[in-house]
């Protein structure tokens, strides 16, 4: 199976059953992005390099602009699309496999988790998973620690405080924050 295929088949039907070719094809792709992320934890890299790394993690899916303070983990990398003036702080992991899209000049604070995946809740079928994407709007700023779980959207011009588990949608030009995250004021 090929990332485009999976990527596919994930928009027509979120369901992966556990040892499925879909989540075998996880498994492959995970070695790929360890490989990659490897290169961008364990170098010194130029800003250039550093953004031709990761537009190769990507698929090419990476705005002008870029910046990332490694490290950065990723357990896929070609369900992420990053728009233009977007800067990602150390140590975020990104899980993209139901896709992730970040917005022009969204701001990713230390330490950020952004996951796209559920496990089922029945235990006899706990490997099998459901995926979800996660939209943070243009120039949203994530603070450090925040959780975002799968099927978020941000707003344009939000704020999710630092340590937020943001477990719904948070509306635009709004501060979010606590566990879970509710509206704690509307930016003016």
């Amino acid at each position: 199976m090929e990332s485009q295929e999976y990527i596919a088949a994930l928009k027509a039907d979120p369901k992966i059953a556990a040892g499925s070719p879909a989540h075998l094809h996880m498994h492959e792709a995970a070695a790929r992005a360890q490989r990659i992320t490897h290169k961008i934890n364990n170098s010194l890299l130029t800003r250039g390099e550093l953004q031709a790394l990761f537009n190769e993690l990507t698929c090419g899916k990476v705005g002008a602009n870029f910046g990332l303070f490694p490290p950065f983990y990723t357990d896929y990398g070609m369900n992420i699309t990053i728009g233009d003036n977007v800067f990602i702080n150390s140590g975020c992991c990104l899980q993209d496999q139901g896709g992730i899209y970040i917005g022009d000049g969204a701001l990713i604070g230390h330490q950020v988790v952004i996951a796209t995946l559920n496990h089922e809740q029945d235990p006899s079928r706990r490997g099998d998973m459901t995926a979800s994407p996660v939209h943070i709007g243009k120039n949203v700023w994530i603070g450090a620690h925040a959780t975002i779980l799968p099927g978020v959207t941000v707003g344009d011009g939000a704020i999710v405080a630092a340590g937020a588990v943001v477990t719904k949608d948070v509306p635009p030009k709004t501060i979010v924050g606590g566990v879970p995250a509710k509206v704690i004021k509307v930016i003016q």
